[in-house]
Formats: structure tokens, C-alpha cells, sequence
């Protein structure tokens, strides 16, 4: 079995724009005669594995929504090739979309139809026997929390509602991989929930899913590997975990004490290189995390001092893609 869902290989996808001399050149851009060529991707490779949540992120205009866009065949490349389960997305579009399920991130469905219409007219697209789509209908609407709303004109339902709508109809033809850009954009705290726990399940069950977003948490509660794309290149692509570790130069520990200590003490601890001043106790830079603790520990034993609480601090997502921006790291 092929192990591999998408296979991206020098895929680039270049605008022609007329030349703003105010403006200037970006570094990825280049003018052509009277034409100013804008690179929105650049040569970029990757690939997705069966089963994997595969997560794009980047900041506006980096050039995620673009190759999301070549790779459900809404665009086509300039330079490049794609490949979903070794099938050539663009040689071989409907093979591909028989087996692919898509939201873009300005998608709507029909707002003059109901619901319950949507997900008929989309199974019906597909091909779907009756029988089948009407209970893969049910079952979708069950699961999103929409089936009281089926009736109701889709026109009427809120954003959180309409997204979990859209997320049926991309599911109605039971694809094997699930093309989504930014999902959960503006949700309202339950509907993120909602498309977060189901699109867990959705995977567990085996369903490849490729996903651009903005939402930090979103990107480090489901993604197995994340690639991190500016101006039309990737710069990053690991796990949530290595990626966070790419930017931890340092660890810190924020220690509390019960009794009096002073900070140049406290700068006195060998494996301490850095020491700063919290509310009621000390935040302490270290290079080894256990090695420091161990440290720390003897020290308050030597001195007879109680410590009150004690907190290892870990990084988080936001701050590492922030830090992999401004330094345009290249991984992997």
C-alpha cells in the first residue's frame, strides 16, 4: 500500500501584476519587461502521509490558500507537480475529486436550500444511490449538531452552523482525504469544538486531513506535522513538539519561596544563567531542565529554605512560528 497521500515537488504559482514604483520589490518577486511578477509560491516540497493531519500556517499572503487552491484543482500551477495517492491532480482531476472532500475558506452553501437540501444535492453530485445519502445525510447531521436545523433555509443559520454545514457536505462523499482552509476563521467557541473533536474522530478512523489555519491551538491539538510557509516557501516543517523545541534556546523555571531569598543567591545556583524577578519569587533561565531542578533543590536543602510552588515553563506554538518568521529558519 502506498503510504503517501500528497506528494508536492517543485510546485510554484507565479501573478503578473503591473509595477507600483512606490512600492518596491519584494525578495520573491521580479519585474519582467512592463509586467511586475509576484512569486506566491515558490518551488515549495512536502508530503503527506496516510492518516497524518497535516497542518499549513502562515501569515496573510504567505501563500497558503494558493496552494491549497492547486492542490484541489481550483488553480492551476505554473511550475510543478501534484500528486494525491499517486495520482496526478491535475492529469487526472476526477479521479481525484472522487476521492477528495474540500472547504475552502470562502465557501457557502446553497442559502435558498435547507439544510437537509445541501447535503441531498451534494450526495446526488456524487453519484450517491438515494438510500445511501439519505442516511449518510442523517448520520452527518447528527454528528454536527444540526439535525433540529435540517428544515431550516440555510441563509438562516449562524456562521458556526453554516461551516458545520459545509464540513457535511464535503463529507458526504466519505473521502479518504479532507481539504480544509481555515475551518474554525471566526467560530464561536462551541462550533470550534465541535469541528476539532469530530475532525479527531474523522482521522482516528483513518482520514487524511490537510489543514490551513491561523488558530495556533488548533494547529497544536490536531496536527501531526505542521510546515510553515512564508512568502511563498516553506521555512519549517516538523512536529508541533520539534518545532516548538527549534525556538527553545533556553528553559525556565519560576520558583516560590516560603522564606527570604535574595536574587543574587539565587544567581549563586550553578546551573542558573539567567535570573529574573516575578510577584513573590524568581524566574530562573536555565540550559538543562533536570540538571537545574536538581540543582535547585539542593541548594534550598542546604539553606534550610521552603519552596512554596515550583513551574517549568514549556513553549508554546504561537511564540516559536513567531520566532521562525522573524529569523526565516529553514527545516526539513
Amino acid at each position: 500500500m502506498n503510504t503517501t497521500a500528497i506528494m508536492v515537488k517543485d510546485l510554484s504559482k507565479h501573478f503578473k501584476s503591473k509595477i507600483n514604483r512606490k512600492k518596491g520589490n519584494k525578495a520573491n518577486n521580479t519585474l519582467n519587461g512592463e509586467n511586475y511578477i509576484i512569486r506566491a509560491v515558490d518551488g515549495i516540497n512536502f508530503q503527506v502521509e496516510r492518516g497524518e493531519i497535516f497542518g499549513f500556517l502562515g501569515p496573510n499572503g504567505a501563500g497558503k490558500t494558493t496552494t491549497i487552491r492547486m492542490m484541489t484543482g481550483v488553480l492551476r500551477p505554473t511550475h510543478g507537480k501534484i500528486e494525491i495517492f499517486g495520482m496526478d491532480a491535475w492529469k487526472q482531476p476526477l479521479q481525484v475529486k472522487q476521492i477528495t472532500g474540500n472547504v475552502p475558506e470562502m465557501a457557502n452553501a446553497y442559502i435558498s436550500f435547507t439544510g437537509w437540501e445541501n447535503l441531498l444535492f451534494m450526495g446526488e453530485l456524487y453519484g450517491i444511490p438515494k438510500k445511501r445519502r439519505m442516511e449518510r445525510g442523517e448520520e452527518l447531521l447528527k454528528k454536527f449538531d444540526l439535525y433540529e436545523k435540517r428544515h431550516l433555509k440555510t441563509k438562516k443559520y449562524s456562521k458556526g452552523m453554516k461551516q458545520r454545514l459545509l464540513l457535511c457536505m464535503a463529507l458526504m462523499s466519505e473521502p479518504e482525504i479532507l481539504f480544509l482552509d481555515e475551518p474554525t476563521s471566526g467560530l464561536d467557541v462551541q462550533s470550534a469544538k465541535i469541528i476539532k473533536q469530530l475532525l479527531k474522530q474523522y482521522n482516528e478512523r483513518g482520514m487524511t486531513i490537510f489543514i490551513t489555519t491561523h488558530d495556533m491551538e488548533v494547529a497544536n491539538e490536531l496536527c501531526d506535522r505542521i510546515a510553515i510557509i512564508s512568502h511563498g516557501k516553506i521555512i519549517s516543517l516538523d512536529t508541533p513538539a520539534n518545532i516548538k523545541r527549534l525556538t527553545q534556546e533556553f528553559q525556565a523555571i519560576d520558583v516560590y519561596f516560603a522564606n527570604g531569598v535574595k536574587e543574587e543567591d539565587v544567581k549563586n545556583i550553578p546551573a542558573v544563567k539567567e535570573v529574573q524577578v516575578i510577584p513573590e519569587g524568581f524566574r530562573v533561565i536555565v540550559d538543562n531542565l533536570t540538571e537545574s531542578i536538581c540543582q535547585i533543590i539542593d541548594y534550598v536543602k542546604s539553606k534550610n529554605i521552603i519552596i512554596k510552588q515550583l513551574n517549568t515553563h514549556q513553549p508554546k506554538l504561537e511564540e516559536a512560528f513567531l520566532t521562525i518568521l522573524e529569523r526565516g529558519v529553514v527545516n526539513g
